[in-house]
């Protein structure tokens, strides 16, 4: 249905949705508002946009960025109903080639944020690169301070049941227990689709050789910091101690700021048994990653997007567990780790060669999409495909948009639904499966 004029002249008035007459507003660092800027009606279609989570990880890039000759972030700001409060506004460069937003921290912020973006009406983002970059605590196996991570798995850790671990049963190394489970290493039975997304392996590898470029930054209290990792036994805080560089490593959600060996340990053994996978994966752990990539999904589904075309990137600003003989409160509450600001500089540093890369390889690589060679999506397989981690897909390798690019087919989600509840039931248990 058109909009009347006098709904147009209504929509015109607010901000970020139609070009007015008023002068637009560059904001600064923390979207006050001062120099005029020019506003255009257009939609903007980028070639890169960065999502930063909170003030910090957004300040470098605009801080940094105009320097590299790819453009000021500042140079227009656009207004979407729906961003948070504090972050209401996207930045792109004057080209629209390179645009950022701030979500906010945790993972309802992240999937309100990006839900606003997907729909606004000021975006064309159906062949934009998406670039989550933002600071994370560090698993010491496989990383370390200041490093920089590139995931192909991202894994919502903390989606299970949860006792407290004074009261857990004798042999239980944890206290979270898989949806319809029983044992801590129990394939969840009760799943909400949202556990596992799994990107672009060839994209993430083609990031990765591009962020390898750089020099990342230290910092001498940080190298102090992970010196003290060395007198873990057997070396297995071996990577702890290296100086920052950039590895491939996957992600871990939660909202719980969790610290200490044991929910760090039960959480790489949540990653493993999630992903199918046999040997030790997580390395960051973060608030919002599943969130953004949710968001993502469901947009590419109605053709809004294309989540191939996504990629998850995290700096280690602190170890998730403690050294030799400190303890976990220690660790999180009144240790100075030091890495905060080159896991910041870091981000940026292996981010902007990120986007020149797809910026300058447009036309050769990046306009027509990077091909990937392992399943991507989720664990109900929404896209397509079989996902070679869970119980199997719930649409039959179609995905949920069939018939041509139908979405939203009652029969097809119908269907869906049908087999994710026999398969709770299926399981038994308490309640007849539903818990």
């Amino acid at each position: 249905m058109r909009p009347s004029v006098g709904a147009f002249l209504t929509l015109s008035r607010l901000p970020g949705l139609l070009a007015d007459a008023t002068p637009w507003f560059r904001g600064d660092t923390n979207n006050r508002l001062s120099e005029p800027i020019q506003q255009t009606p257009e939609k903007i279609t980028p070639k890169v946009m960065i999502i930063s989570m909170f003030t910090p990880e957004a300040e470098v890039w605009y801080k940094y960025l105009p320097s590299s000759g790819l453009g000021d972030l500042l140079a227009v700001n656009v207004s979407i109903p729906g961003l948070s409060p504090i972050f209401p506004q996207a930045h792109c460069t004057a080209s629209g080639e390179i645009c950022q937003l701030t979500s906010g921290e945790s993972e309802i912020n992240a999937a309100a944020s990006l839900t606003a973006l997907a729909l606004s009406p000021r975006f064309d983002l159906t062949r934009t690169y998406f670039l989550a970059a933002g600071i994370a605590g560090v698993n010491p196996k496989l990383a370390t301070l200041g490093g920089v991570a590139l995931a192909r798995f991202a894994v919502q850790v903390a989606l299970q049941y949860e006792i407290d671990a004074r009261e857990m049963p004798a042999g239980f190394g944890t206290g979270y227990i898989p949806f319809g489970g029983y044992d801590p290493c129990d394939y969840p039975a009760i799943l909400y689709g949202t556990e596992v997304l799994e990107l672009n392996g060839a994209l993430r590898d083609r990031a990765y050789a591009l962020a390898s470029r750089v020099t990342l930054a230290d910092d001498a209290g940080a190298a102090a910091h992970r010196a003290m990792y060395a007198e873990a036994p057997g070396g297995v805080f071996e990577s702890a101690t290296r100086p920052p560089s950039v590895v491939r490593c996957d992600t871990a959600t939660s909202d719980v700021y969790y610290s200490g060996a044991l929910l760090s340990e039960a959480f790489e053994n949540t990653t493993r048994i999630w992903t199918n996978q046999t040997a030790i994966t997580y390395c960051m752990t973060a608030q919002e990653d599943n969130a953004v990539l949710e968001v993502l999904l469901r947009a590419h589904l109605w053709g809004l997007v294309d989540y191939e075309r996504a990629i998850v990137m995290r700096a280690g600003s602190n170890f998730d567990r403690p050294p030799p003989s400190v303890t976990a409160f220690a660790h999180l509450r009144l240790s100075d780790q030091d890495a905060f600001d080159i896991a910041v500089e870091n981000l940026y540093r292996a981010g902007v060669e990120i986007v020149r890369g797809i910026v300058d390889e447009w036309n050769c690589t990046y306009e027509a999409g990077v091909r990937p060679t392992n399943y991507v999506g989720d664990i109900f397989g929404s896209l397509g495909g079989e996902p070679n981690f869970g119980p199997g897909g719930l649409f039959g390798g179609r995905g949920a948009c069939v018939s041509g690019g139908s979405c939203g087919g009652a029969d097809v989600a119908s269907a869906a639904a049908a087999e994710s509840m026999r398969r709770r039931r299926r399981r038994g248990g308490v309640g007849g499966g539903w818990k």
